[in-house]
């Protein structure tokens, strides 16, 4: 059932409003303790030209509550300060520049993607800021506030069901095929309008413009480009580039453990590859939510546990309630990451785990950064006290109150919150 208007907008306020707000109390906050010792006045940082340049250079926060537990110095990378809200902010900006220094976008073009929801809201954040629209294919269970925020971006959306990679209406495929109609639909509109008006009317008598008012792209468009997240190393680069040095230089080269899930897996291999290449005896590590196959790839070599036989698998199961992490195909992102082992989290844990880091530090977190944060801990737990371990805060929690902040929800698939501290993670 759809959302009253009212409720949808407020939802869209709520996510477009925090993320900016918590940005600008986060870097008062951030600027005020650099400056406490030195006088320095606050703010004396130069401003960031435009949406582009505010993105990155997200603070590193020691995660209290974790840390204390854990006697390890838990720290989160706070990507949901990102303007777009995610981490995906990185990932967007970094697949738009690349294509239009390529030639394969330009200014007028729409930018495809098929997403789970926060890539999506990134592109549509940060393509207007390159004079490009968005077109998204989102999957029609992810939670209904994303494509709410998506559609208050000014992207075109699309809702399809969910279906295997293999399949031609698989929402990644449905997105690659609008950029190839994007890429037909201008060159045909660029065709006609170098001839005469005459020479426009089709032989039924109708024109161009009239034939086609009926088309998801705008007259103006100057072709597609599928931003095509998974494959697309762009989504590398953009970490090894950016959020890898960020982190090297906050920590000042002193961590022992990098830990994050992997869904097109860009962020891993960036960071977990450049940390490595700084210094090969960090340690870097998989959490993978129940029904992705990167746990098994990266412990036995295969997509696939003993327990399955060959063929024997549901192609499309109800595995878990957190969206944008697991997978069952390697990516060529995911292939770029350097592992030395690998985790794997439950729903219970990541419901739990949000509530507790909610309860306790104030920390407001979607379901695959609280994946994340029970990566954290399992690495703790494996390498003791003393040592310093970094993960990805990749986005807030208001993309999430349908699904993993509903409680009726979660109750029907017993997910029912009852733990008081981290007992849910074990000894």
């Amino acid at each position: 059932m759809a959302l009253p208007t009212s409720t949808a907008g407020a939802i869209v306020a709520a996510a477009l409003s925090l993320a900016t707000v918590s940005y600008f109390l986060c870097s008062y906050c951030t600027l005020k303790g650099s400056t406490s010792n030195t006088h320095k006045p606050l703010y004396s940082k130069k401003p960031r030209k435009g949406l582009i340049e505010a993105i990155g250079d997200t603070a590193l926060i020691r995660i209290n509550s974790l840390s204390d537990a854990t006697g390890c110095e838990i720290l989160g990378k706070a990507e949901f300060l990102n303007p777009g809200g995610s981490v995906k902010d990185r990932v967007a900006v970094k697949i738009i520049e690349e294509a239009f220094a390529s030639g394969q976008l330009a200014p007028g073009g729409i930018v495809t993607e098929g997403s789970a929801g926060s890539t999506a809201i990134s592109l549509a954040t940060v393509a207007p800021a390159f004079g490009c629209k968005c077109l998204v294919v989102i999957p029609d269970d992810v939670a209904i506030e994303k494509s709410q925020i998506l559609e208050a971006l000014g992207a075109i959306v699309e809702r399809v069901r969910p279906v295997s990679i293999t399949h031609r209406d698989h929402y990644v495929n449905v997105a690659r095929r609008r950029a190839a109609e994007a890429n037909v639909f201008a060159a045909k509109h660029r065709k006609e309008m170098q001839t005469s008006n005459q020479d426009r009317k089709a032989s039924n008598g109708q024109s161009f413009d009239e034939e086609n008012r009926s088309t998801v792209f705008p007259k103006d468009c100057t072709g597609g480009f599928f931003a095509d997240q998974f494959e697309n190393l762009a989504n590398f680069r953009a970490h090894y580039d950016g959020t890898g040095p960020e982190i090297w230089e906050q920590t000042g080269g002193n961590l022992h453990a990098f830990v994050a899930a992997a869904g097109t897996g860009g962020t891993l291999a960036g960071v977990s590859r450049f940390l490595k290449d700084k210094n090969s005896n960090i340690k870097c590590f998989l959490i993978d939510p129940p029904g992705s196959g990167l746990f098994n790839r990266v412990t036995r070599g295969v997509m696939y546990t003993k327990e399955e036989a060959e063929g024997k698998r549901l192609k499309n199961p109800f595995d878990t309630i957190t969206e944008g992490i697991g997978i069952n195909r390697l990516t060529q992102n995911f292939l770029m990451a350097q592992l030395d082992g690998a985790f794997r989290g439950t729903d219970k844990e990541a419901v739990e785990m949000s509530r507790f880091l909610l309860k306790n530090d104030g920390l407001f977190l979607g379901s695959s950064s609280a994946m994340n944060c029970v990566g954290a801990v399992r690495v703790a737990q494996v390498l003791g006290p003393g040592h310093t371990i970094v993960t990805i805060l990749c986005d807030g929690g208001t993309r999430h109150l349908s699904k993993f902040f509903n409680a009726d929800y979660l109750t029907k698939y017993g997910l029912v919150i009852s733990a008081t501290g981290l007992e849910f993670l074990g000894p």
